[in-house]
Parts: C-alpha cells; sequence; structure tokens
C-alpha cells in the first residue's frame, strides 16, 4: 500500500537532500584543500626535521669532512626517528654507517648501528634489525652495549617465545636502569609489555607501560604508548581505569604547556567516554580537542579534530552540527594555512631534501671520478715502478756483463805478464845446458816450478793475502839473483803493524815493477846495485816503495833495443790498465808514482805504489758490490 508523502515531510526530505549535497561539496573541499596538511601530518616535518636537514645540505655543499657529514645524517635520522618517518630515518642512518664503517670509527658505528636496527624493528624488518643489532654487539668495545645489542638480537630471534622475550629485555632494563638511560629504558619497558600481552599477563603489560610512560619525555611515544594502555584497559572493561590514566597524562601535559599532547589526550579522552557511551561528554572533549587545534594554528592537527568531531555529531544525527563545523572551518581555512609553520616547514623539507639527493649525487659523481682518476694514477705510479724495476734490471745485468768483461780483461793483463817471464826464465835455463852447469840449471828449475806454481795457483784471484804476495816476490827476485848473482842485491821490509795473512793486496801488481828495476836499471850497472822494497801502512793505504840504484830512466832508454823498448812501454801499459780495471771495478783508488832519482850525484828510479788497507771481509764485499 502507497501512503501519501505530506508537505512537511516533503520539505524534510528536501532540507536532508540540500544537506547531503552540501555536505559532499565541504568534504571534497576540505579534502583538497587539506591535501598539503595531510601530507605534512603523515610526514611529521616540523622544525626539528628542517633545521636537521638543512645542517645536512648545508655540510654536503661546503666539503665538509665526512665525519662531519655522517654526524648530520645521523641528527636528521633521529629527527625523522622522533616523527616516526621510519623508512626515511633508516636511509640516513645507512648513509652514515657507511661513512663512519669507511673511517672505522668503531665508536659511532656501533651508535649508528643501534639506531639503525631499532628503525627497522619499527617496520617489521627484523632480519636486517638482528643483522645490525648483532653487528653492534661485535663491534662494540664497550662490555655494557655489547651486551644491550646481544639481547636485542636474541630476543628478536625468539619472537615466536614471549618468555625467552622477557629474559633478554630484563637484563637490558638492568643496564638502563644503572646507567640511567632513560628513552632506552622506555623502549625497554614498551617491549616488556608487549611480551607479557602474550602471555596473558595483563596486570604486568599496564605496570610496564606506565614505567615505560614514566621514562619517556617524547609526545609520540607517549600518545602511542597511553593508546596501548587504553586498549588493554578497555579489554578489561575497566573504562575507568583508562579514563583516569589519560586524565593524568592531560593534567602532566598542561603542565608543561605540551599541547600536542593534550590534544591526542582529550581526543583518546572522548573516544574511551564514547565507548563507555557517555557521548555527551565525548562531544565536549572534541569540541574542545577541536578549539585547542585550531587556536594553535596546525592546519593538520585542526583537520584531524574536525573529522574526528564531525563523525561523533553524523553519529549522533546532528547533520546540521557537522556542516556548521565545515562552514566555520572553510570560512578560516585560508587563514590556518597561512599561519601553519608546520606546512611551511613541510614545504622547506621537501626542497630541502631535493637539494641533498642533488647534492648526493654530485658528490657521488665527484668520488667517481676521483677514484677513476685514482685508478688511472696508481696505475701509471705502477707502470712506471715496473718500467723503473724492469730498467733497473737491465742496467744491473748489463753492469754485471761489463763487470764480468773487465774481470776477464784484468785476468788477461795479469797473463800477458808471465809469457815474457817465462821465456826469460828458459833462456836462463838453456845458458846453464849449454855451459853444462847442470847443478845450477837445476837449482834454477826447481826455483822456478816453486815460483810458477805458486803463481798459477792464485793466478785466477784479483787480490791475494799480503804473505803470499811477498813470497811471490822474495821467489822472483831469488831467481833474478841466480841469473845476474853479481849485479844487484835486495832488501824487503814489512810494517810490523801489517797482519800478512788478513791484509790483502792486488795479485802481481808489483812483480812488473821489480822486473823493470832488474833488468833495465841494476843489470846494465858496473857494480852491484841495491833493490829496496818497502811496505808501510799510513792510516788506511798501504804505501808500497821499490827504489834502485841502477842506471835511471833516462840511461836506460838509450842503451834499450826497438824490441825491449816495445816490451817495456807495454809493460807500463799493462799495468796502469790493471790499475784502472781494478779502480773501476772494486771502487778501489790505486795511485802510481813513478820517479828518477837524481839526488847529489846518485842515479836510479823510485816508484811508489799506494794501495787501500783492506781486509778478506772488505774484498768480498767490494766483490759483491761491483755487481750491483
Amino acid at each position: 500500500m502507497k501512503y501519501p508523502v505530506t508537505h512537511t515531510e516533503k520539505s524534510y526530505f528536501a532540507v536532508e537532500s540540500i544537506t547531503m549535497v552540501r555536505y559532499g561539496v565541504y568534504i571534497i573541499i576540505l579534502l583538497g584543500g587539506l591535501l598539503l596538511g595531510q601530507t605534512a601530518a603523515a610526514q611529521g616535518k616540523k622544525g626539528g626535521v628542517s633545521k636537521a636537514a638543512r645542517d645536512l645540505k648545508k655540510s654536503l655543499s661546503s666539503d665538509d669532512d665526512a665525519l662531519k657529514t655522517a654526524t648530520h645524517y645521523e641528527a636528521l635520522a633521529k629527527e625523522l626517528t622522533d616523527q616516526s618517518e621510519y623508512a626515511k630515518a633508516e636511509e640516513y642512518l645507512k648513509k652514515a654507517l657507511d661513512i663512519y664503517t669507511q673511517l672505522n670509527n668503531k665508536d659511532a658505528a656501533v651508535t649508528a648501528g643501534r639506531a639503525l636496527a631499532k628503525v627497522q624493528e619499527m617496520q617489521e624488518k627484523i632480519a636486517p634489525a638482528i643483522q645490525n643489532y648483532q653487528s653492534a654487539s661485535d663491534l662494540t668495545r664497550d662490555k655494557s652495549l655489547e651486551s644491550i645489542n646481544s639481547n636485542d638480537a636474541n630476543r628478536l630471534r625468539n619472537n615466536s617465545n614471549p618468555q625467552v622475550q622477557i629474559g633478554y629485555v630484563q637484563s637490558n632494563l638492568a643496564i638502563f636502569e644503572k646507567e640511567g638511560k632513560k628513552e632506552e629504558a622506555a623502549d625497554a619497558y614498551k617491549q616488556l609489555a608487549n611480551s607479557q600481552l602474550l602471555q596473558n599477563n595483563t596486570s604486568g603489560a599496564i605496570a610496564s607501560y606506565k614505567k615505560a610512560i614514566e621514562k619517556t619525555d617524547n609526545t609520540r611515544e607517549i600518545s602511542a604508548i597511553s593508546k596501548k594502555l587504553a586498549t588493554v584497559y578497555v579489554a578489561g572493561n575497566n573504562f575507568d581505569a583508562a579514563i583516569r590514566m589519560n586524565e593524568s597524562i592531560l593534567e602532566k601535559a598542561k603542565t608543561e604547556h605540551n599541547v600536542e599532547l593534550q590534544i591526542d589526550q582529550v581526543q583518546e579522552l572522548a573516544q574511551l567516554y564514547a565507548g563507555n557511551q557517555q557521548t555527551e561528554k565525548a562531544g565536549n572533549l572534541l569540541e574542545e580537542a577541536y578549539a585547542l587545534a585550531f587556536s594553535t594554528g596546525n592546519t593538520s592537527k585542526t583537520k584531524d579534530c574536525l573529522l574526528a568531531l564531525t563523525r561523533h555529531y553524523r553519529e549522533q544525527r546532528k547533520e546540521a552540527v557537522a556542516l556548521t563545523r565545515y562552514d566555520d572551518f572553510l570560512h578560516h581555512l585560508d587563514t590556518l594555512i597561512r599561519t601553519d609553520s608546520s606546512l611551511v616547514d613541510a614545504s622547506l623539507f621537501d626542497i630541502t631534501e631535493g637539494k641533498i639527493k642533488d647534492l648526493e649525487r654530485e658528490r657521488a659523481l665527484q668520488q667517481a671520478l676521483i677514484s677513476n682518476k685514482n685508478k688511472l694514477n696508481y696505475f701509471l705510479i705502477a707502470s712506471i715502478l715496473a718500467m723503473a724495476v724492469l730498467l733497473f734490471f737491465i742496467v744491473r745485468a748489463l753492469r754485471a756483463i761489463k763487470i764480468k768483461n773487465k774481470k776477464i780483461a784484468l785476468q788477461s793483463l795479469r797473463r800477458e805478464m808471465n809469457p815474457h817471464f817465462i821465456f826469460n826464465s828458459l833462456n836462463s835455463v838453456n845458458q846453464y845446458i849449454a855451459e853444462s852447469n847442470e847443478v845450477e840449471a837445476n837449482k834454477y828449475l826447481t826455483s822456478y816450478s816453486g815460483l810458477m806454481r805458486n803463481v798459477m795457483e792464485h793466478s785466477s784471484k784479483d787480490f791475494v793475502p799480503l804473505s803470499v804476495e811477498v813470497e811471490q816476490l822474495k821467489s822472483y827476485l831469488d831467481l833474478e839473483q841466480l841469473r845476474f848473482s853479481d849485479k844487484f842485491v835486495y832488501e824487503l821490509e814489512l810494517d810490523e803493524t801489517l797482519d800478512t795473512d788478513v791484509v790483502m793486496i792486488p795479485n802481481m801488481l808489483i812483480q812488473p815493477h821489480l822486473e823493470n828495476a832488474v833488468w833495465h836499471g841494476l843489470r846494465y850497472k858496473a857494480t852491484k846495485g841495491l833493490l829496496r822494497v818497502t811496505f808501510e801502512k799510513k792510516g788506511a793505504v798501504i804505501r808500497v816503495m821499490i827504489t834502485d840504484d841502477g842506471i835511471g830512466l833516462a840511461e836506460s832508454q838509450k842503451l834499450k833495443t826497438t824490441h825491449q823498448k816495445v816490451y817495456q812501454s807495454r809493460g807500463l801499459t799493462n799495468t796502469k790498465e790493471r790499475i784502472n780495471l781494478l779502480n773501476d771495478i772494486y771502487h778501489l783508488d790505486i795511485r802510481l808514482e813513478m820517479a828518477e832519482i837524481t839526488l847529489d850525484g846518485a842515479t836510479g828510479t823510485r816508484i811508489v805504489l799506494e794501495l787501500p788497507l783492506m781486509d778478506k771481509h772488505h774484498v768480498t764485499r767490494k766483490n759483491y758490490f761491483s755487481y750491483r
């Protein structure tokens, strides 16, 4: 059956329709006008965040050292964590931790690593949170921090076992209480309450939540914990206790002039009264929260309070009152947005964050360029070093070859002295045989064979002990005396300070000068001459002096045959070449001087040979370094 619609009912439906249309329009306008405010509320960007972001941007743009930049990353992450922006906080903490790790700053890395683990835990990223807690524990040198981080890592590993978790939390609480770490203790009490709820230990959880509220000064933490605590009370149908708790927090917020916390607690009280069917008190409190938020000029908070208030009026079928609140809000919206510093801060943060990203990309590019440049430099340096080493070995090899050739030349020159001596000696033997003087021939051959054996034995050595050289010289002069018995006598004197078995001198360097003295000086003298050889120590030098009172250099030159002149010239040249080679190969300073004696009508020749004072050790070292 159809009932006719009265005029009054038509009017009512018309008003309701108009109201609903206006209501929809206002909702659209409200949501559009508050989009920026909603974003700001979701991100929670306030002055502290903006300042931390500006400091970081300044650090990145002014080429601060890496450690300072890392501390700015960490400071910004802390501000974002306080605003519950865990994802962004995690991003900046990772950057800080990377820098601390590169700088090997273990203490800072431990702090950043623990903070990173916390924000990851807040986002339910359990595996990376465990890893970062454990890394912080392994890295720290502080025993307390080691235990704290290890306990947190183990607590998360035992997510399915609340009783085990409680043990780790209580262990940390003991440390936090002892060291006075209030915020850390607040987190631990909150963790303890959560584990106790899983064990249905409601009274324990309530006590732990209350302890957490006492320990923290963070407004958002207090609001979050109070909501959880209220939920526990309501679940036990204990609205009065929940209301008393929130009223207590509200009074504390008023005393501390914490407007944000006041707004949160008034709204929480309104919900509790509404749940307890005290709708009038709930409405009054929502009006109070809206007015308080409006007075602070916080667009985001005002919008939240307005939505809660109008929802309450709609539930009470008071659409007209709800519409009035929308009208009032929209009327003051422009002024509210212009004066809302949080929106400005949010915009500034967005701009600053964009610049931070640009500066990070720029710095990363610079570091990549520097890295590539360093790699190129290292490659060039390595190439140069390799070439230098190769060149060193080439030069060393060439020098070794050169020294070896010089040693061969030295041996060759030394052996050139032997043929002429052998020829003269065999001539002497031949003369004795021709004269049928077998005794003298045998005597000469015996002495000659002994000398030759000694000479051949040391023929491959550049240096011999002084005792060996003196013995060879004596044997040689004895042979020459057998040949020219009526021509000269010799004296050989040694400095008593010289250890003849230790001191080393060049092999057969003196003998050619003795041969010249006998054959070209004393041999032609009418009377018996004197050949004197002295070895004298002069500091680090052995001074060998050979003097004879023969006919002298000038007279001897006149008497020589062409062959003798060539041989003597070659013999002297040979000796000088040997001296030059010895000086070059062994880095010595051997000196030779020849002079004719003409004092007071006397004739003769003086040879002075200066040799470095060396022992076997010095010769070995000189021989070693000659190849290097």
